[in-house]
């Protein structure tokens, strides 16, 4: 299994999000995420989350907060499980750079749900707006969802 860390970083009403349109061999490719990537070995989800996002966009991040888990188990056996730790962060500082596996822009919040991305980001990323934490399964068959279950604390 793969543990890593996705990070939504908000500001004025909008989101950055990476366009993944620079990586060779991506399995994101031409889709919208937030900034992310592996957990390192020894590091936590918090540790993580903060160097992966200084590496992908030169942002320093103060007190990430984590929002959910997702568990991502694939039936075909040429994908990888996944287990991805989902933070929101509203304070950071320093000048974005450019990012070597794609295009950042601040998107309006009000326009994420029309960016291609992964079908699971559009049933959590409204929940990052709740309060608490929430947990979710996503089994995909390729890119086709075949099962979903949410949790909510």
């Amino acid at each position: 299994m793969i543990t890593s860390v996705l990070c939504y970083i908000q500001k004025n009403g909008k989101t950055l999000m990476l366009h993944r349109v620079k990586k060779a061999n991506d399995i994101h490719e031409g889709k919208w995420n937030g900034i992310g990537g592996k957990i390192e070995p020894n590091e936590s989800p918090e540790e993580a989350v903060k160097r992966e996002v200084f590496e992908e966009s030169g942002l320093k991040i103060k007190k990430p907060i984590l929002k959910g888990i997702m568990h991502y188990p694939f039936t075909n056996n040429d994908e990888e499980e996944w287990l991805v730790f989902v933070f929101t962060v509203t304070k950071f500082r320093g000048k974005i750079i450019e990012c070597n596996e794609g295009n950042l822009e601040w998107i309006p919040n009000k326009e994420l749900m029309k960016l291609k991305m992964w079908k699971a980001d559009y049933l959590f990323l409204p929940l990052l707006k709740n309060k608490g934490i929430f947990t979710g399964k996503i089994v995909y068959d390729k890119e086709k969802i075949i099962e979903k279950k949410f949790y909510y604390y």
